[in-house]
């Protein structure tokens, strides 16, 4: 497998219109192939060394929640698939490109039907090569696509034809893009406290992080996983409601609310892939944890 430091990870984000219409998530290899030229033809148009880049993608369609996972899986999946493609790097990069075969993709690059429908779909790509020109590239790509990265109209009209989609918009992100969108709409969605842990998550898998706000629930990442605490009715009281009183009705339909705050965080963090452990806390659970 190549070395990180010498790829840049992003995706082509197709922000889609709803539509009856059949779709299709993945594309057989000739279509693949040509979306994945018309991926490096615009590329190449932000910043020009792209072009000596290996760029390597699929056929495919996935949402944020399968690219933004701790390892990148989906694109460290490319990267394994496309070291093993035939043929030498010259003063041009290579465009390497997975599709489907009697429907199947190759390795772990089937997009899961769990997370299909959403608004926002995500074609990945990486590109791959020597180190200094990969660097200058990624700087260049960090800097401008999130202003100015539109897909051109010929490559999201291909898009659109080829899976089938009514696309709005087609843009370029790099994965930080992608995660400083995530943590916007995660904002409008009431889920800002949980961000920090997933970001930790993503970008730095061996840091800790807390979340340690009430009324949110208190959460632990740490050795890669993110440690829940589970109290018990009067636990939560004493740390969350100890000016609420003996009113039974109130307390018990704030506990509720606590309860069901916590499987959402907990599940928006597996949905991203992040192991969630219950721990059940008695006493202090800052200590517990």
């Amino acid at each position: 497998m190549n070395d990180p430091s010498f790829q840049v990870f992003g995706a082509l984000a197709l922000e889609l219109a709803p539509s009856d219409g059949t779709t299709r998530d993945a594309l057989p290899q000739e279509a693949a192939g040509a979306l994945a030229a018309a991926i490096a033809h615009d590329l190449a148009g932000f910043a020009a060394d792209a072009a000596a880049l290996d760029l390597i993608t699929v056929g495919a369609h996935y949402d944020p929640v399968e690219l933004l996972r701790p390892g990148w899986p989906v694109h460290r999946e490319l990267d394994q698939l496309g070291a093993r493609a035939p043929g030498n790097r010259g003063e041009q990069g290579r465009i390497i490109a997975f599709g489907s075969h009697e429907d199947r993709l190759p390795g772990a690059l089937a997009p899961s039907s769990d997370y299909a429908g959403g608004p926002l779909r995500l074609v990945p790509w990486l590109l791959s090569g020597e180190a200094t020109i990969a660097r200058q590239v990624g700087d260049v790509f960090e800097r401008d696509l999130m202003e100015r990265g539109m897909a051109s109209a010929a490559t999201a009209l291909q898009a659109q034809e080829v899976f089938g989609l009514r696309i709005e918009h087609a843009r370029y992100l790099t994965v930080h893009d992608l995660c400083a969108l995530t943590a916007m709409q995660y904002e409008h969605a009431g889920l800002a406290p949980l961000w920090p842990i997933l970001e930790t998550a993503l970008l730095s898998p061996q840091r800790e992080a807390w979340l340690d706000a009430p009324p949110e629930p208190l959460l632990h990442y740490v050795d890669g996983e993110a440690r829940v605490a589970l109290l018990t009715p009067d636990a939560w009281r004493k740390r969350y409601a100890r000016d609420v009183g003996d009113d039974i009705e109130r307390l018990q339909r704030g506990f509720s609310h606590f309860e069901a705050r916590q499987r959402q965080m907990a599940a928006v963090l597996m949905a991203h892939g992040v192991a969630v452990t219950f721990a059940h806390c008695s006493g202090d659970p800052v200590g517990e944890l």
